[in-house]
């Protein structure tokens, strides 16, 4: 057995720290002494070294209670769901990395202009206002395609730099967008032309709106959220689909944005994107007790 000042040394955290934990549960000694003072065992050292590697994982207190408490394969969904976050964490850093790999090399700032997306930003402002018709038929309302503008300038370096990677620069991407722009319609009705009546007719997404009014309970709008999960199983990378709960998690936190929440209550009526949110809510809390 050893003492909690012992174990604090061993683990290098403090011994408040230790207190702590005690207190919400996490780790708690192994028994007293006559004293009344906390002993650790052999056992309770390896746990605690368990919660500072899951620590060092960036998993809250709350995250680690559960991870430790729960079962095998929860953990591993839930590894999983962290080294998603990761690699977007990953690729955004990537990114920072190489513009100021870039600025350093260069010596001037000048160069950031090579991934400034504003004739872009214009183009899409000047499409609104010259095709108006076009703009409410595709996005539903003016107010929906500024909020599609709003996404595109949340991840403009992104999409910035992946525009000089396609088309080499941000200018010939962004005449490559104006030309697209001006024939849009043309462009929509070839696209949506290709695209097979059966498919379209399959789309759960489209069937979960329709079902809107209905307890998301029930046994057709959970089969429909099954469904769409193995669509998504069957085409999505292993990277993107890591399991049920984490694709669970990025529909309701695409659903629960405002610019997809604008245009699919616009396409299927208000409240259409909630009752999507609350059908894979529900399945998100209910998926494990049906195996």
């Amino acid at each position: 057995m050893k003492t909690i000042s012992q174990i604090a040394k061993l683990s290098g955290i403090s011994v408040r720290t230790l207190q702590y934990y005690d207190e919400i549960g996490l780790l708690k000694p192994s028994s007293l002494s006559e004293s009344g003072y906390r002993l650790y065992d052999e056992e309770a050292l390896g746990k605690l070294q368990q919660i500072l590697t899951l620590k060092e994982l960036d998993f809250s207190l709350k995250e680690i209670q559960h991870l430790l408490s729960g079962a095998k394969s929860d953990r591993a969904a839930a590894f999983c769901r962290k080294k998603h976050q990761f690699l977007i964490e990953r690729g955004h850093l990537d990114r920072q990395i190489e513009l100021l790999t870039r600025l350093e090399e260069r010596d001037t700032i000048d160069n950031l202009q090579e991934y400034d997306l504003s004739e872009y930003f214009r183009a899409l402002e000047e499409f609104k206002t010259s095709h108006k018709d076009e703009v409410i038929t595709y996005w539903g309302s003016e107010e929906n395609f500024d909020l599609f503008i709003q996404q595109i300038r949340k991840s403009e370096t992104q999409a910035a730099r992946l525009a000089v990677q396609e088309f080499g620069s941000v200018e010939a991407y962004t005449e490559a967008m104006k030309y697209n722009l001006e024939h849009f319609s043309e462009i929509m009705k070839k696209w949506q032309a290709q695209i097979p009546e059966e498919l379209k007719a399959k789309d759960p997404f489209v069937k979960l709106a329709s079902h809107k009014g209905e307890p998301v309970s029930s046994d057709v709008v959970q089969q429909l959220v099954r469904d769409a999960i193995s669509r998504a199983r069957d085409t999505a990378s292993s990277e993107l689909f890591c399991d049920h709960a984490s694709y669970c998690d990025l529909i309701i936190e695409l659903y629960s944005g405002d610019y997809i929440q604008a245009v699919t209550d616009t396409k299927h009526g208000t409240g259409s994107a909630e009752y999507i949110v609350s059908a894979f809510q529900y399945y998100l809390d209910h998926f494990r007790e049906r195996g």
